[in-house]
């Protein structure tokens, strides 16, 4: 099974720039988009009916704002939409979907450059989504999150880290919680096939970083650790175009 996780920077945009034809070449077994900036009316058709899929969307309450959809083959057993928690879920950053075998999070996490408010309110939300997996854990289940976390952990992560461990994204508060996640028992996929520098998922458009690939990496798949042997590959697809993110993925068994 082929999962890959896409924050499209707009769907309509991107659609325009030949995702469609993309997606039908992939044809992943699951395809998960973050920050789609549309209603599920101001879908393309195409994209809302597309043949073979089942497809859910979480949109914010906001217009033009943040969002999320999960395509999959394979009809899930439940699908919700977020914690149950007003002020993180009309932001409609989360869908989870359940299969057999596995829990799978779909989640675009709050982005805290901002300003100190929507910092807290990153943190918080990373800190409710670690408790809402850890309390499926407890039950016996396997979980796979997948999509932007907005943080890169480690150096290796990012083209120029000591000129960003003051901003937002690389801030020693958010590498730590994902070392707390970590140790939570979970494992960032990637890392396990690829251990070299300079492999990204995002760059920023405003000083064309993509061509000297000056990037972040922070797009990431986790798995909790003792379903960790199920995945086979982690990927980074570098040559994707149509976003600032690039689309990355895992293989499952």
């Amino acid at each position: 099974m082929r999962l890959i996780s896409w924050n499209v920077n707009g769907i309509r945009a991107v659609d325009r720039k030949g995702l469609y034809d993309w997606f039908k070449n992939e044809s992943p077994d699951i395809f998960c988009v973050q920050e789609i900036k549309a209603l599920p009316d101001q879908f393309p058709l195409h994209l809302k009916n597309t043949p073979n899929y089942h497809i859910y969307i979480n949109s914010a309450e906001r217009k033009g704002y943040s969002g999320v959809a999960t395509y999959t083959k394979q009809k899930p057993k439940a699908v919700k939409t977020g914690f149950g928690i007003q002020k993180f879920d009309s932001e409609g950053r989360t869908l989870i979907t359940e299969f057999d075998d596995f829990i799978l999070f779909n989640i675009y996490f709050p982005n805290g450059k901002q300003s100190q408010e929507r910092l807290d309110y990153k943190l918080e939300f990373y800190d409710t989504f670690l408790s809402y997996a850890d309390n499926l854990i407890a039950d016996g289940k396997n979980i796979i999150v997948c999509g932007d976390f907005n943080t890169a952990h480690n150096e290796i992560d990012l083209a120029h880290p000591k000129a960003n461990e003051n901003v937002s994204g690389f801030l020693p508060i958010e590498r730590a919680w994902i070392d707390r996640f970590i140790e939570h028992g979970y494992t960032d996929t990637f890392r396990q096939y690829n251990e070299k520098p300079d492999q990204y998922s995002w760059w920023s458009m405003r000083t064309k970083a993509r061509e000297r690939n000056v990037g972040w990496r922070i797009d990431y798949f986790f798995v909790n650790n003792s379903f960790l042997s199920n995945v086979k590959n982690a990927f980074i697809l570098q040559d994707v175009l149509g976003s600032d993110h690039c689309p990355i993925g895992i293989e499952i068994e």
